[in-house]
């Protein structure tokens, strides 16, 4: 059993997601790392999937830099809304073939099963396609109540063959997806055991969060890595040996914007355990009750998170509009510069200057 204190579990969980002073060298090391990268549409700054890179790496990340790992060297792939590190094909791979349906879609699958086979069939004469070139041959149409999809039930149905590893994301055509058929695209990928694929992808969610609760449902790690206390905390944690071997080599903190979508803020309970920090994210609340912003990012200095900034890349893409920084802790003159010295960075990485709201 590992005794932590607070700030040890803080440092252990900052440096397990990049975000040190250490900063990693390109995009796959990052992925290899995280495991994967959120893709997200909403971009008041940038897309997660470039921010994610951007807020390790600094000015070494360039945007095509992802792209290339995806398309090209395919040292990363997507799969369910994330971009993934190639190594964990397999693990993914076996949860793919494994996975059943809930009631609802595979009634909906069921009652396509013509339709299914003219995708797959468009697929392995014609792939890669996008989901526009492919017919929609639907039978019967999804009950779309969360207005997800349109009427075209052709990206619905691709979905859930990509879930079952039947179709697959090859890269992306702007925003849209590129899709081709999952038995040429895993065709060399190793099989392995489900029970094992479950133990390698609970080994890499506790390698990304470095520190996770043993029984939470949003990092499930499972019994993987070893026993720990946390000063002042009654929960059973488990740390990843190798960030706590790692623990006195440690290279200091330095500043980070964070996407809201980023995988550092995705254990909300953990985040407030551990770093007293409760993070609600005011997108999908009415314009008069938010306090900070609409998709305000939030600012670790070192293994604090000090605040939110309210900024956005306005219309005509020629500033980043900062409306507000909000300080939950009074910074001293030094941290404040470091964190107006991040918001250029990062103004500079964008092409844009900084502009100050009145």
């Amino acid at each position: 059993m590992h005794h932590l204190s607070r700030e040890q579990a803080r440092r252990i969980a900052v440096r397990a997601q990049l975000l040190d002073a250490d900063r990693p060298g390109d995009v796959v090391e990052v992925g290899e790392q995280l495991g994967s990268i959120k893709i997200d549409p909403t971009a008041t700054i940038a897309p997660a999937e470039q921010t994610i890179p951007f807020t390790r790496i600094g000015w070494g990340y360039e945007p095509g830099q992802l792209t290339k790992a995806v398309e090209d060297d395919r040292t990363l792939f997507e799969f369910d809304g994330q971009f993934h590190a190639a190594s964990l094909r397999p693990a993914l791979l076996a949860g793919m073939r494994a996975r059943v349906f809930r009631a609802q879609a595979a009634g909906w699958l069921e009652a396509n099963a013509r339709f299914r086979a003219d995708v797959l069939a468009r697929l392995r004469a014609d792939g890669p396609l996008l989901a526009g070139q492919i017919d929609d041959t639907s039978q019967v149409a999804h009950q779309d109540e969360a207005g997800w999809y349109g009427s075209n039930q052709v990206p619905r149905m691709l979905d859930l063959l990509s879930y079952v590893g039947e179709a697959a994301v090859v890269g992306r055509a702007g925003r849209q997806r590129v899709w081709d058929l999952g038995e040429r695209v895993y065709a060399d990928v190793p099989v392995i055991d489900p029970d094992e694929a479950a133990r390698v992808l609970q080994q890499r969610r506790l390698q990304a969060a470095g520190i996770a609760r043993q029984n939470s449902r949003w990092t499930p790690v499972g019994t993987v890595g070893e026993p720990a206390t946390v000063e002042g905390s009654s929960w059973s944690w488990r740390v990843d040996p190798a960030a706590l071997a790692a623990l006195d080599d440690d290279a200091g903190g330095r500043v980070a914007i964070l996407n809201p979508y980023d995988g550092m803020l995705f254990d909300r309970p953990r985040l407030t355990e551990l770093f007293e920090f409760s993070f609600v994210l005011e997108q999908f609340k009415p314009k008069a009750q938010r306090r900070y912003g609409y998709f305000a990012h939030p600012i670790l200095v070192g293994d604090r998170f000090v605040g939110l900034l309210d900024a956005e890349l306005d219309k005509k893409k020629e500033n980043l509009v900062v409306t507000a920084v909000h300080e939950f802790i009074e910074l001293e003159p030094e941290e404040r510069e470091m964190v107006d010295a991040e918001i250029g960075d990062l103004a500079d990485w964008l092409g844009v200057p900084v502009q100050r709201a009145r």
